[in-house]
């Protein structure tokens, strides 16, 4: 078991080190300067969907069960909700602001998703898990240092905290439909099917109608996005690595991180975020990590704290009393 709890810890280490890179790749000149925001955005679920394909149908031939309609239905709910929406707007985040900004902020989506399974699924929500949104809260204020004169964007901390949480309304849904076939079927087939949504809407604005549509409501974004622009020799590592080692093999670590350890472990992977990525923002973009965004990261870093390590303590007080019971059941 011990050997187990190890591995684990060292498959939250290699999930933490994939996802901090996340932003920073995104924003380097070869990847910002080659690929327009949208095709990135697409292209890179789409390839992380096709990498998770043949662990996803192993998976579902291991349940013996096939898709529903049904079922295809939902994955497009979730992937709809996640790329064309959240991720869209973690994109445009990006791409108008700094990266260790939207990093940190971020990184917040697991109290997001504990405060909206409490709202939607009627989870268990504990006098913890309101400390660490408030900490995050704090935390958002702090890094936009309203009273200060700190120059962040006002439109990337918003466009963060919108990414946030409708990743984290995706994860929620994705809750039951993941108790039923797997994590990583409902991970792959909501990046296909949300790649495909977006795919069908960025062809819509190579249409006159949809130029004008786009246009009428402020996203020009969508319109005439090339699809194979910026692919070259020199490019193609960096898009493989977004698309392979970011969507597809973070999610697989980060999933046998759980396995091995315990979902609350598994979310130690976004307390390292908010250390990790600001610093190789620093090394990579030069992006300083000011005195507004050191406050912020360890705001964000407490309300980590609040909401893991309690939940460590109650995992550690329920296996303590159940292997008393067990002991005392058999003397």
């Amino acid at each position: 078991m011990k050997g187990e709890f190890w591995l684990g810890c060292l498959y939250i280490a290699l999930a933490a080190v994939i996802f901090s890179t996340m932003e920073v790749l995104l924003k380097l000149p070869a990847v910002a300067g080659a690929f327009h925001p949208m095709q990135i955005t697409m292209e890179r679920f789409l390839v992380g969907g096709l990498c998770l394909l043949p662990l996803a149908l192993r998976a579902l031939k291991k349940l013996g069960r096939r898709l529903t309609r049904r079922d295809l239905a939902f994955f497009a709910l979730t992937g709809f909700l996640n790329i064309p929406l959240g991720m869209v707007l973690y994109q445009l985040a990006i791409t108008h602001g700094q990266a260790n900004v939207v990093a940190v902020i971020f990184s917040g989506n697991p109290i997001f998703v504990t405060l909206l399974a409490f709202l939607m699924l009627s989870e268990d929500i504990h006098w913890n898990n309101l400390a660490a949104l408030g900490a995050e809260v704090l935390g958002i204020l702090a890094i936009v240092d309203p009273w200060g004169n700190q120059e962040i964007s006002a439109a990337c901390v918003i466009l963060s905290i919108l990414a946030a949480l409708f990743f984290s309304l995706y994860a929620v849904l994705g809750k039951k439909k993941t108790a039923k076939v797997g994590s990583i079927v409902v991970t792959c087939f909501s990046f296909l099917l949300g790649a495909g949504e977006l795919f069908l809407l960025l062809l819509l604005g190579h249409t006159g109608l949809g130029a004008a549509l786009y246009g009428a409501v402020g996203l020009d974004v969508f319109c005439d996005v090339p699809f194979l622009q910026g692919l070259s020799a020199t490019t193609l590592p960096y898009f493989l690595f977004i698309g392979v080692v970011n969507c597809a093999a973070g999610y697989v670590f980060h999933m046998l991180a759980i396995e091995k350890t315990s979902a609350t472990h598994g979310s130690l992977v976004f307390f390292f975020k908010p250390i990790l990525a600001p610093l190789f923002a620093l090394a990579v973009l030069g992006e300083a990590i000011t005195r507004p965004i050191a406050l912020g990261i360890l705001f964000f870093l407490a309300g980590s704290l609040l909401s893991i390590l309690p939940e460590i303590l109650r995992e550690r007080r329920a296996k303590g009393a159940a292997l008393t019971e067990t002991e005392g059941t058999r003397s």
